[in-house]
């Protein structure tokens, strides 16, 4: 099993490594790949050191598995090269997300759908894919009309340049910014850019990624994405309107027996989950579960989980999971995208 991390020197191809280590991921060659800059450089991995590698010795290498943290366009670029030499790419941008031949995957939700010749998979965005998780198991009881999301979002999520600017805020150290405004002390109501509907590209990520996830363009839902100082995991606090009526209690129940969900929910004793409780974890913490007595059939719940780990590298290493488990890794399967 040849695997290739792409982008491996970032904040996600990095956490990638650390997941695919943890989990003990079936890899007999390893293959470290990073931009022109990273050529060369000297990463760890297991216990052993690899020099870093370009695009292009990845793709000559002809690696079953190439995980993607590289960016947008070049997830473009190369994707399409790696899968017509066989290989299965699961790309972190956003480049595949909405493709039509595309499948966006989030294991516990729709593994299902995957074959071996999906030979480009993409992962969803690191806020719809804790959402989903917890929305699937309720959609198949209750079946969703709408759901009103507001996230809370590490800066983790932007990046290293991110991290940095708000500790140098904290320091009083003047440096590069990652946002129009500070971001230490404040919480920012701008992430991505501005579309023509005056949302931003990230909100609209979660409404349309969440429609194709769970196969149901019927979901009314809209966002509100929040950038707040913290580093690592992103919160939600998630309102969603059912077409049938529930009990607290099956809900509580339908949730706790979920697969990657953890119900931490007793408030007069300050349980609920945040930030801090997801950091370094794999799950979907979920919370603060009530109704909403403003209307008929409505809940909300408070959602936390750590955006570079489920949210992105973990989810990622989880797809690969199932491919090999399932033996849909093929190289004689090719995909002309």
């Amino acid at each position: 099993m040849k695997v290739a991390v792409c982008g491996v020197t970032g904040l996600v191809g990095t956490m990638m490594c650390k997941v695919l280590e943890e989990r003990n991921f079936p890899i007999d060659e390893f293959i470290p790949v990073a931009s022109e800059r990273s050529i060369g450089k000297e990463i760890t991995f297991r216990g052993r050191t690899y020099s870093v590698v370009s695009m292009a010795d990845a793709v000559a290498a002809r690696p079953d598995i190439a995980l993607f943290s590289a960016g947008g366009n070049t997830s473009l670029e190369w994707a399409p090269r790696f899968a017509a030499v066989g290989t299965t790419v699961i790309d972190n941008s956003s480049a595949w997300r909405m493709h039509p031949d595309i499948k966006l995957i989030v294991p516990e939700v729709n593994a299902g759908q995957l074959t071996a010749t999906d030979k480009i998979i993409a992962n969803p965005n690191c806020s719809t894919i804790q959402m989903v998780v917890v929305l699937k198991p309720l959609n198949d009881k209750y079946k969703i009309r709408r759901v009103v999301v507001s996230t809370y979002q590490s800066v983790t999520g932007t990046g290293v340049k991110a991290v940095q600017q708000m500790m140098n805020e904290r320091d009083g150290i003047e440096g590069e910014m990652a946002y129009a405004h500070a971001i230490d002390m404040n919480v920012i109501p701008q992430i991505d850019v501005f579309l023509d509907n005056l949302y931003t590209k990230e909100e609209m990520k979660m409404v349309n990624e969440t429609k194709k996830i769970l196969s149901d363009d019927t979901i009314r839902l809209t966002a509100t994405a929040v950038r707040i100082p913290v580093v690592g995991g992103h919160s939600e606090s998630i309102n969603i309107e059912f077409e049938k009526d529930f009990d607290l209690k099956e809900i509580t129940e339908i949730l706790d027996r979920s697969e990657g969900v953890v119900v931490m929910d007793d408030p007069g004793n300050a349980v609920y989950p945040m930030p801090k409780t997801s950091h370094n974890k794999d799950e979907v913490f979920v919370g603060r579960i009530r109704r909403d007595d403003s209307q008929p059939n409505t809940l909300n719940l408070w959602v936390v989980s750590d955006n570079l780990r489920k949210g992105a590298a973990t989810n990622a290493v989880q797809i690969a999971e199932y491919l090999v488990k399932h033996n849909l890794v093929n190289q004689e399967q090719t995909l002309t995208v």
